[in-house]
């Protein structure tokens, strides 16, 4: 069924419709907390907290074609309370917790890992666009609009936290 017809019924009070619109972007809402946090079970709470409160305030959704990116906010606001309540930004990445990434062919262990302690070392707004992006397949137009910023701004900074890591990365070999 067609996303509008679904937010539109969601807005009415359609429980169904509502599940139905989860349903279809769960999966991305998890990957980009996931990303965001960097722990399972605290991406799990952040998109289960957006989702009650995107269901309990779909009424105040103004356009039904912006539901997804209003969801994404809603997520990116979820994570940016965990990261206040418990984020340290100096913990290490281990085998245990840098799992999320899968390692691409042809990296060794020792480069992955390296790639990820520099991504987990980005500021928390870069490391979410470069995720975003680079992770998920969004334009930066798509994550302009998500996090509620200039899509120059969210380009010039994706484009600066790659610089970043490609500096910090060369460094290493």
């Amino acid at each position: 069924m067609e996303e509008r017809l679904l937010v539109k019924r969601a807005k009415r009070g359609d429980v169904d419709a509502f599940a139905e619109l989860y349903g279809k972007i769960y999966k991305k809402l998890y990957q980009f907390a996931l990303y965001t946090l960097k722990d399972p079970e605290d991406a799990k709470d952040a998109v289960s907290a957006a989702v009650t409160d995107a269901f309990e305030s779909i009424g105040k959704l103004r356009k039904e074609e912006a539901f997804s990116s209003w969801m994404y906010r809603i997520v990116a606001n979820k994570c940016n309370q965990k990261m206040r309540e418990y984020y340290v930004q100096t913990e290490e990445l281990t085998e245990d917790n840098a799992g999320i990434f899968e390692e691409p062919e042809g990296d060794t262990r020792e480069e992955s890992m390296e790639v990820r302690r520099v991504f987990f070392g980005l500021p928390k707004e870069d490391r979410m666009i470069v995720g975003m992006h680079v992770f998920l397949g969004y334009k930066l137009r798509e994550i302009a609009q998500v996090l509620g910023m200039n899509e120059n701004t969210v380009r010039s900074r994706q484009k600066r936290a790659m610089e970043q890591m490609g500096k910090q990365l060369e460094g290493l070999r």
